[in-house]
């Protein structure tokens, strides 16, 4: 009789997991306390594996020899403590299907930046003519590609849920973008707890692997002091100093590995401002780690697409620039949006708060912005935070009509910038939604 394992939740990662899972023999029960997409209700019956949603039966979950948990479902739900209490293993998505491959993983987390940085460096490889796959918070998921094609390199992007489930597993090369406040509502808003989530990537890290850093950021710099982490070091900064591995002086990007340097004015990228900066230089010392070619790397930063819902230019309409950042779930991650754009800014945000304090962005808003948009069914954080700053506030609750105020409010020449730092689930089903529906409202205008 084979072993059976349970997975809690049938969204992409869940779904993956299944299928790898009744490939390897094992006998699956998946488990959904929501509704399935009809998308992953396909997949699990053409694979024959039995599921339930809208309910967690807990007799059938208490069965399991191992538990997989989408890493949307809290550590702390209770069926996740029920399981745990029995003794029985609750472990992520990414632990479970690196049991089954033996790629080179590349693994990137970070409070921002990371999809924008495992994309650009799955495309340095697939440029390169390397077989790699894009998985982890971005594309299909790592279990599914392995179940469905397992690849020579995988580039996983991670978030810190997912690497709370991750025991065993290990990256060839870890990379640690930054650390700021978020997601603390789901860390008891113990900033300590996210951070030490974060820093589960080095944890099994060897001294044959190389662990990239940002050499600039504050939290990293200290709790290293503190770590014994027995991998190969990589500093990326935004000056030139000692012990740096990527650094930028002159308005040109340096790369120094392994006795070699690659060079690349920061004009020449497709990416632009500080934030992907940092992320050109963590992508380029991952591939000259990889002995991808300098020209190589060099064409690919060149023409990267970027991401969707990154500060993504939409439309400009009598003048008036619409951009999209609807990605930008967090404070820092507006940061960054707001210090890239010119002034005369109509600022659009708000939706799910995660715990945050909007004193960073004060002195930016100060500067830059004329107008400020909520889209959020309680907005009393932001009026607060900036009530002294700005002219005008206005509530809206559609992406539409958020859309139509901007216009109004604006002029030729200004920006509306959709930049929420915030997470979007109080009115849309998720960012991508959210950026979506701000896309096609603009389109229409």
């Amino acid at each position: 009789m084979s072993k059976k394992i349970v997975i809690l939740g049938a969204g992409e990662s869940g779904t993956g997991s299944a299928v790898l899972a009744k490939k390897q023999g094992w006998g699956v029960f998946v488990s959904d306390s929501g509704s399935i997409k009809p998308q992953y209700t396909t997949i699990l019956e053409k694979w024959d594996i039995e599921y339930e949603q809208g309910q967690h039966t807990t007799e059938a979950l208490l069965e399991a020899e191992e538990v997989i948990k989408s890493p949307g479902i809290p550590d702390d739900a209770e069926m996740v403590n029920k399981i745990r209490e029995a003794g029985i293993p609750v472990i992520s998505e990414i632990e479970f299907a690196a049991r089954y491959s033996q790629a080179y993983c590349i693994c990137i987390t970070g409070s921002n930046g990371k999809t924008t940085t495992a994309k650009l460096i799955h495309q340095i490889l697939t440029d390169a003519g390397v077989d790699a796959g894009l998985a982890g918070n971005v594309g299909n998921s790592f279990a599914r590609q392995v179940a469905e094609k397992d690849r020579s390199y995988y580039v996983i992007e991670l978030s810190s849920f997912q690497l709370d489930g991750i025991y065993r597993f290990k990256p060839d090369i870890a990379i640690l973008l930054n650390i700021t406040p978020d997601h603390l509502d789901r860390y008891g808003h113990q900033l300590e707890k996210y951070v030490q989530s974060k820093f589960r990537i080095t944890q099994n890290l060897k001294a044959e692997d190389l662990f990239i850093y940002n050499g600039d950021d504050p939290i990293i710099r200290e709790k290293l002091e503190r770590r014994n982490i027995p991998a190969r070091k990589a500093a990326f900064s935004l000056e030139a100093g000692p012990g740096r591995t990527g650094w930028i002086e002159d308005e040109y990007i340096n790369i120094h590995y392994k006795n070699n340097t690659f060079t690349m004015s920061i004009h020449d990228l497709a990416l632009k401002g500080k934030h992907n900066a940092y992320n050109s230089m963590a992508a380029s010392i991952a591939a000259r780690a990889l002995d991808i070619r300098k020209e190589s790397i060099r064409n690919s930063l060149i023409h990267f697409k970027g991401v969707e819902h990154r500060l993504e230019h939409v439309l400009k309409i009598h003048g008036i620039h619409f951009i999209n950042d609807s990605k930008a779930t967090n404070v820092n991650s507006t940061w960054y949006a707001l210090e890239s754009m010119p002034d005369n800014l109509i600022w659009i945000a708000g939706g799910m708060d995660k715990g945050n304090d909007y004193t960073a962005l004060q002195e930016l808003v100060r500067q830059k912005v004329k107008v400020i948009i909520c889209l959020g069914v309680d907005n009393s954080k932001i009026h607060q935070a900036f009530k002294d700053l700005v002219g005008t506030i206005v509530d809206t609750g559609t992406a539409q009509e958020a859309v139509h105020t901007a216009y109004y409010l604006s002029k030729k020449g200004d920006t509306v910038l959709l930049s929420p730092a915030c997470a979007s689930f109080d009115l849309f089903e998720s960012y991508e939604d959210r950026g979506n529906q701000f896309k096609k409202a603009v389109r229409e205008l």
